[in-house]
């Protein structure tokens, strides 16, 4: 029997102390979850950067837990060690702020030597407070590079010898790929040369390569991704890797969860009203709000919602083509995020052009964002490539009933209404009319009868992580 095991996490971020993305969200929810699962089997801990935007809100509760110096090639930098506890899990904040006192958490020349220095930081404070666990589950390029150092650089270290190692790929897109020299084995990544090859595919050290090579399991965040990433289409290059795993048995995909405490219509501050299934009054009085602030007519038509990175991947060259024919539909479209400025100007530009239909908000602001979620009636996702989505979930919480492209976590988490299980619209392929004739079903519906039981229906679904750990909990079991 399994009991009293140790997991620690390692991640780049997490809610609620500093997120970017899906990788926040899950790292904010799922480590409480399994915690909370199977009392007294799981001992949860989270390894995160310190970084300097961290939440006004809990930067004076962390609570200094002792320094070391941590020897990364020829440097030894200083590592502060801050401590939090939560929820039946506990915290550890690695400081140092010549590599994380900066504006953004990503997008430096010297990236590969940040988060390097972040894997071996956490191994070393790891031995200095005596916390090694049972199981080190890390999560996308960032961590990368740790379970390559337990391969190499600790091999033969006797605290490490039974620690079972999982990684898993929130995106395959971004693999955290550099030249293959040895100036960046040896002097950034401290790893002998005659360990390179753990690193080396296509012609280049790629950190994500190595860190599949050194785990014992390999996950994605949805089934249907665990699939597509063995292809050509959706790997990025990394498909002869993915395939291997899965070979050798240690490949599995695990649909996300939400934190449906966090996502909450019935509590949340930042709606103009609060709201629940048994009140969708509330909801149509945030959708009035939302078009009076930001200057749409006060009309009874849907508002088509978009919460989402603005580059191709997540399906904007389809939006494009489809957006006049869209236009001929009665809906207001409302988008907020950021991204390329190919697709920030087009949108821009359509803006201007349906200025009574569209409003676009070149931001990330989660305030906003979580009005947008509650005041839409449909919420468009026509992505290409959706390892898992969120944002369809969110969406169905706050009862605006998700359409999507059938792909990755979309796939495997939204049906057509007209299936069993139904509780959203979808399209498949990549053809503009698909998306156009999807949105023309949904209007429809919006205009018939049946629209506040198709809402109250999407409203029940259960994205908490009550499946998904459980899943997770399987895998623990299994690796261990």
């Amino acid at each position: 029997m399994i009991e009293n095991k140790k997991i620690a996490f390692v991640a780049s971020e997490c809610q609620p102390f500093f997120t970017s993305g899906g990788l926040g969200d899950v790292i904010g929810s799922l480590p409480k979850k399994i915690a909370k699962l199977d009392k007294g089997i799981w001992e949860v801990t989270v390894f995160l950067p310190l970084y300097s935007n961290i939440s006004k809100a809990y930067a004076n509760k962390l609570v200094y837990y002792g320094q070391m110096y941590v020897s990364l090639s020829w440097r030894k930098q200083y590592c502060g060690i801050y401590k939090y506890e939560e929820a039946g899990v506990t915290y550890y904040f690695i400081d140092n702020e010549y590599y994380f006192k900066r504006e953004k958490f990503y997008g430096y020349f010297d990236d590969a030597e940040r988060f390097a220095f972040f894997s071996k930081a956490v191994i070393d404070v790891m031995l200095h407070i005596n916390e090694v666990p049972d199981i080190i589950h890390c999560h996308d390029w960032q961590t990368g590079l740790l379970p390559v150092y337990l391969r190499t650089l600790y091999y033969h270290h006797e605290a490490f010898k039974n620690v079972k190692r999982i990684f898993t790929i929130h995106n395959i897109e971004y693999q955290g790929k550099y030249s293959n020299d040895s100036d960046i084995i040896e002097d950034v990544f401290g790893i002998n040369s005659n360990d390179a090859y753990l690193l080396e595919y296509n012609g280049c050290l790629n950190i994500m390569k190595g860190a599949i090579e050194c785990s014992n399991i390999v996950s994605t965040v949805s089934p249907s991704y665990a699939e597509e990433i063995k292809t050509p289409e959706y790997a990025h290059g990394l498909e002869g890797e993915i395939i291997r795993a899965a070979e050798e048995g240690k490949l599995c995909g695990i649909l996300n969860g939400i934190d449906t405490t966090f996502y909450n219509p019935k509590r949340d501050k930042a709606l103009f009203k609060t709201f629940d299934k048994t009140n969708l009054d509330g909801k149509k009085e945030n959708k009035v709000e939302l078009q009076k602030m930001l200057g749409l007519p006060v009309v009874n038509v849907p508002i088509v919602g978009m919460v989402s990175r603005l580059v191709a991947h997540k399906g904007l060259d389809i939006l494009k083509n489809a957006f006049n024919d869209l236009m001929q539909l009665d809906v207001q479209l409302v988008v907020i995020g950021t991204g390329d400025a190919y697709y920030e100007g087009f949108l821009k530009d359509m803006e201007s052009k349906y200025a009574n239909k569209v409003k676009v908000i070149l931001a990330f602001n989660q305030d906003l964002a979580r009005k947008i979620y509650a005041s839409s009636d449909l919420f468009l996702m026509p992505s290409k490539s959706e390892p898992c989505g969120l944002s369809q979930m969110i969406a169905s919480r706050y009862g605006a009933i998700p359409m999507v492209r059938e792909t990755g976590g979309l796939k495997d988490s939204i049906k057509n209404f007209n299936e069993k299980g139904g509780n959203g619209y979808t399209f498949a392929g990549l053809e503009a009319n698909a998306l156009v004739e999807m949105v023309g079903r949904a209007v429809s519906d919006y205009n018939s009868e049946k629209w506040n039981e198709l809402v109250e229906k999407v409203m029940d679904v259960d994205f908490s992580w009550k499946v998904s750990a459980k899943s997770y909990v399987k895998m623990y079991k299994k690796v261990l």
